[in-house]
């Protein structure tokens, strides 16, 4: 007989439950919570779905046999409803793989259909274990009918073994299993796809995008009635505002999401005001969990947990000590993982003729969820899977919460809790403008820091995407396997809106010689203030003379860019840690602009450094043994530069040519 382990777990069988009729905890009459009050009184403990029971085969389904399936209507206790089984829908989901079709019979579940949370739901015919109810059928229907994964398919899943340790990479390239699938490094020529150690914003959703249509698990569509029915991943402690900024990058990975949701507050994922110690995520003692975790329970992957939670609710289909079997399908099948396990508790499940969806709150973490596979999830109850502590910390309070270790989502995750503290609350104080300093700690003592003006929560509401580049380019590093250890936000409000605007620039002259001074004048204009006169003095030193020199104003990211340093790095240009992080940290401030006499030159870049005046015999040698590596670009090379009108937001693109004579 195909199943777990035996538990050990001496537990007697009860006798199927009649679940027809509209009782239930949707609309449980006075008269049936009576009946139960008194059954409860008497001793008498309710129904529970069965333990142990054996699998029923796919071959001994018959049209009309009558099954039950267990789920939480409400709170944290399974209830029965019936369905009848139609028949068996052979290779439905690939080859050797069917689908068990069943019509709803139940009034409380007619109604409404297969219910997005339900995902997982046990089927029992005849006291045997036969599937779990997985896949929404059609929609609109005048007799509702539901799919559910063969039995045998989801013990399948927890025969394949444990995910390994270490953070959810993104792979060079997008396979079926994108997310998962390593490609070797061999590959990563000068032919070979590209992996970027910083993303472009406006490139990061098509990205995603190309991702998750590599996946061949999809959201529901309203023309593809037959779908997975996936879970809805709720956020607790999101503003709505604040997830609608996020709600394309999410759905592009496959995640459906609602605000509708929230999180048991517990002492150990709290927010405070006082700056306490960092909080770790709530953890429930094993034993007890596995006393009352049973087929039917709510359970909940959950992405992100503490002030901000990000969680999937399904139910539990199988239960084997300390391990279970759930959902029915694939939660975004990223295969081998180690996700956190949570305990849920549903408050209602709202109705809808086009998708019923349960709402539930999100409990402590109880596990790791270790395969993300085709037939069902799979995960142990027990130690919880390594996070990324993140915290927030504003004037009027600090936000602590942990992520999943993961190249793209925990850049969206984190961001999601940085704009619920800047954007979500009444007593920020934050109108004016801000600035956020960011700090990541890697082991080894190594930390990346950074320091962004913002002018406003609607100037840092429209600047997202560059937040989640940076941070994508930061946690995700190309180059070896390590994932920071902490990652922390510290918004300090500015006592004026930091926007400024350039009028007029002046020049003492262009034709200068060696020993002169240029007198560069700005005239700038503080948001609703008056006009500011700056005059910059430039000496001209000899060895320019000659030369074909330009004075640029230009922000700092601009000029990073045109004096060399990439602004994506492809993984063969890269070939240590510190050298990704000394990329990282090597970049002009944010805040004002930065003027410069520069040259226009022919640089030789290795690994992101760029050379100048490199003998063309030894670039033609150094190209030949790794053209990947070694790069030729024209570049502009500051000779002076300096720093000005810090702790202001400005644009400028201004060039003149200068001619420099003895």
């Amino acid at each position: 007989m195909n199943k777990l382990a035996s538990s050990g777990r001496a537990r007697r069988p009860a006798e199927p439950r009649n679940a027809n009729g509209p009782a239930g905890r949707l609309a449980l009459p006075r008269l049936a919570r009576l009946c139960l009050f008194l059954a409860v009184s008497a001793g008498i403990a309710p129904a529970q779905p069965p333990a142990d029971a054996p699998i029923l085969p796919l071959d001994d389904l018959k049209p009309g046999q009558a099954g039950e399936v267990w789920t939480v209507f409400q709170g944290e206790t399974p209830e029965p409803f019936s369905v009848e089984v139609t028949g068996v829908i052979r290779n439905a989901l690939g080859p050797g793989k069917s689908l068990i079709l069943c019509r709803l019979t139940d009034p409380r579940v007619q109604n409404m259909g297969a219910v997005a949370g339900m995902s997982g739901s046990p089927l029992y015919i005849d006291g045997k274990f036969a599937g779990a109810l997985s896949y929404q059928v059609q929609r609109f229907e005048t007799v509702r009918h539901a799919g559910f994964t063969p039995a045998a398919d989801l013990i399948e899943v927890s025969q394949l073994g444990q995910g390994s340790a270490g953070f959810l990479p993104l792979e060079e390239n997008p396979s079926p299993n994108p997310r998962v699938a390593r490609q070797s490094q061999a590959n990563s020529g000068a032919d070979a796809p590209q992996r970027s150690a910083g993303i472009p914003a406006r490139d990061l959703a098509d990205k995603f995008r190309a991702e998750r249509e590599a996946c061949h698990v999809r959201a529901p569509d309203i023309d593809t009635p037959f779908a997975p029915l996936l879970p809805v991943f709720a956020f607790g402690g999101v503003a709505p505002q604040v997830a609608s900024l996020f709600r394309d990058d999410y759905q592009v990975l496959g995640l459906s999401l609602t605000t509708l949701g929230g999180y048991i507050s517990t002492d150990a994922a709290a927010s405070d005001t006082t700056g306490a110690a960092e909080p770790q995520p709530a953890f429930r003692n094993p034993h007890s969990t596995i006393a009352t975790l049973r087929p039917g329970s709510a359970v909940a992957v959950a992405l992100a947990t503490g002030d901000i939670t990000l969680a999937g609710t399904g139910s539990v289909s199988h239960v084997d000590g300390n391990r279970i079997l759930a959902f029915g399908h694939p939660m975004l099948s990223l295969g081998a993982v180690e996700l956190p396990m949570a305990l849920a508790d549903i408050i209602t499940i709202l109705p809808s003729n086009l998708n019923s969806v349960k709402i539930s709150n999100t409990g402590a973490v109880i596990g790791t969820i270790r395969q993300d596979r085709l037939s069902a999830i799979y995960g142990e109850i027990g130690p919880i899977p390594p996070m990324l502590p993140i915290e927030v910390r504003t004037p009027a309070r600090t936000l602590h919460f942990s992520t999943i270790r993961h190249d793209r989502l925990t850049p969206m995750l984190a961001s999601t809790g940085l704009a619920q503290a800047v954007l979500g609350s009444n007593e920020t104080g934050l109108a004016e403008g801000f600035r956020i300093k960011t700090t990541i700690a890697y082991p080894g003592e190594r930390r990346l820091e950074t320091d962004t003006l913002y002018a406003g929560p609607q100037g840092f509401a429209a600047g997202i995407g560059s937040l989640v580049q940076r941070l994508a380019a930061s946690l995700g590093n190309p180059v070896a396997d390590v994932f920071p250890e902490s990652l922390s936000f510290t918004v300090e409000p500015l006592e004026r809106n930091p926007s400024a605007n350039i009028d007029i620039v002046q020049l003492s002259r262009t034709r200068l010689t060696a020993g002169d001074t240029l007198q560069v004048t700005l005239t700038l204009r503080d948001f609703q203030g008056d006009a500011v006169r700056e005059t910059i003095p430039i000496d001209i030193p000899a060895d320019w003379i000659g030369r074909g020199l330009e004075l640029v104003i230009l922000p700092g990211f601009e000029l990073d860019r045109q004096a060399g340093r990439p602004v994506t790095a492809r993984l063969a240009q890269i070939r240590t840690f510190d050298a990704y992080l000394d990329l990282m940290s090597d970049q002009r401030a944010n805040d004002g602009l930065y003027i410069a006499v520069v040259e226009r030159a022919s640089a030789f870049i290795d690994q992101t450094r760029p050379t100048l005046d490199y003998p063309g015999s030894m670039e033609r040698i150094a190209r030949r043994a790794d053209d990947a590596r070694y790069q030729k670009r024209s570049v502009l090379v500051p000779l002076w530069e300096k720093h000005i009108l810090p702790g202001r937001l400005l644009q400028s693109n201004y060039r003149q040519s200068l001619q420099i004579t003895e």
